[in-house]
């Protein structure tokens, strides 16, 4: 593999980071929309809900281990420094309202690393912590904020309990995408409105998709299974005829098993060639492929409890605005997600009377593991 040299990369620059015109104004319909979402599921549930990514398949206590010797351009940020840190990981399905598995739609992983030193984003209050959000494709469902906005009023109108009629919709679209995949193609908007094949959830490989500065770079990060029994359900295909399928699998695993991932980051070599303002820009692999930053080490345990769903489902709001400076979230999307996270969060704390814990549940038991 042919690694460009240090002075390749992409330098961040402040004025990446700079909003373009009207981009609050379509914060504020964003926002209003997500939050019709939530209101909706509150109707139909009871409980204050994600406006995305609601149900919970998997809630584990992990390690991230940053390894000595990363080269400089990789060491940067929470990477600087080798060292063991505790974290969780919430595994999810995109929709805002809590549908049977049968209804398969993408699938996303939230970590939350601990106990990260270093200057935080303004707003992102609490103990240190670095919050990554990922999804199980490399490319973002829209380019930009206003083609984001349409799909999304699209989605609130079908936030309801039609289980069935969403049932054998998903189960069309997963069959019209597994015939493109034959053909060597595939579709991330049949996969979004219900065509996800439906593969077990830890044999996935997850990306932000969205790129983050990375200290004195830019890039994008990947989520890869990489120990044996982790790569073993790559493209295996789940029955998903009952409602809790996913979450049943993952529970499995982690009764007889622990699972590890390495966490990784493509740099940005050319904002020409890859673009942070385009969010279906795949960046190119070749020209600069992801490499390990960290290693996530998840033990044998019970990966999903009424308990855990407590600590977390209801107790933790993930942002990728949850961390430090130097791994600021960069791009149009990236930014609206800011307030979008910030108000969706307000209304589960308000309904639920839950106050929303910064740091990492569990992590007093991961750090004492870790011994």
């Amino acid at each position: 593999m042919s690694i460009a040299s240090p002075a390749a990369f992409q330098r961040y620059d402040p004025a990446l980071a700079q909003p373009v015109p009207d981009e609050a104004a379509l914060a504020a319909e964003l926002d209003e929309v997500l939050l019709s979402i939530s209101s909706k599921t509150w109707e139909d549930e009871g409980q204050g809900l994600r406006a995305v990514h609601a149900k919970s398949h998997g809630l584990l206590s992990a390690v991230v281990e940053v390894p000595a010797g990363l080269s400089p351009e990789l060491a940067q940020g929470l990477f600087a420094r080798p060292g063991r840190h505790p974290a969780v990981m919430r595994l999810s399905t995109t929709p805002g309202d809590l549908l049977a598995d049968r209804v398969s739609t993408p699938r996303g992983i939230a970590l939350r690393i601990c106990d990260v030193p270093g200057p935080r984003l303004d707003g992102s209050d609490g103990p240190g912590a670095q919050d990554v959000i990922l999804v199980n494709g490399p490319q973002f469902n829209a380019p930009n904020g206003r083609a984001f906005l349409r799909s999304l009023k699209l989605l609130a109108k079908t936030t309801d309990r039609m289980d069935r009629t969403k049932t054998l919709i998903s189960a069309i679209l997963r069959g019209t995408e597994r015939g493109l995949e034959a053909m060597g193609g595939e579709s991330v908007t049949l996969k979004a409105m219900g065509g996800e094949p439906p593969h077990h959830i830890l044999g996935e490989t997850f990306f932000t998709q969205l790129p983050l500065r990375h200290g004195d770079h830019i890039a994008k990060l990947q989520l890869v299974p990489v120990s044996t029994s982790l790569r073993a359900l790559t493209d295996v295909r789940l029955d998903l005829s009952d409602d809790d399928a996913l979450r049943e699998a993952v529970i499995a695993f982690f009764a007889a098993q622990g699972g590890e991932w390495e966490l990784r980051a493509q740099l940005c070599t050319s904002l020409e060639e890859m673009p942070v303002d385009d969010a279906t820009a795949r960046w190119d692999e070749v020209r600069s492929p992801f490499r390990t930053v960290a290693r996530v080490i998840a033990p044998p345990q019970p990966a999903w409890t009424p308990e855990r769903s407590a600590a977390i489902d209801t107790g933790v709001g993930f942002s990728p605005w949850h961390g430090l400076e130097a791994h600021r979230p960069l791009g149009e999307l990236m930014r609206l997600r800011r307030s979008a996270y910030a108000a969706s969060q307000a209304f589960r704390a308000r309904k639920n009377g839950v106050a929303l814990h910064p740091g990492c549940p569990f992590a007093a038991a991961a750090r004492a593991a870790d011994r």
